[in-house]
């Protein structure tokens, strides 16, 4: 398990599920090079898709940004040696009408 090693950035997960994470984690890397990050990140996304249900997203890699939304007590970011790890389930904000987007958009290209 990577408890001791995983160096935790920030979550908001349950114990059990944050568990879960780092156990998958260290599953992944113990079948995958640190050079395919891909591989590593397909592992972990479908296993919390099959252990927690769909729509899990899972970022792995060493340089990268991020600005997501996700549901409540469904995210975690964490690094291992090289590698940053970020896992969540996307969530869905209100839908916007097709006017309200066009006008918005409107607005920041006009400034």
């Amino acid at each position: 398990m990577l408890e001791g090693k995983a160096v935790m950035a920030e979550t908001d997960m349950k114990q059990t599920m944050k568990e879960d994470a780092l156990s998958l984690a260290s599953k992944a890397l113990d079948c995958f090079d640190v050079t395919e990050p891909t591989q590593i990140a397909r592992f972990i996304k479908k296993e919390f898709d099959r252990i927690y249900g769909s729509g899990w997203q899972c970022v792995v890699g060493t340089h990268f940004g991020s600005f997501v939304t996700h549901c409540s007590g469904c995210f975690i970011h964490f690094s291992v040696g090289s590698l940053t790890i970020l896992l969540f389930k996307g969530s869905a904000g209100e839908p916007a009408s097709r006017t309200d987007d066009l006008a918005s958009l409107d607005n920041i290209l006009v400034k």
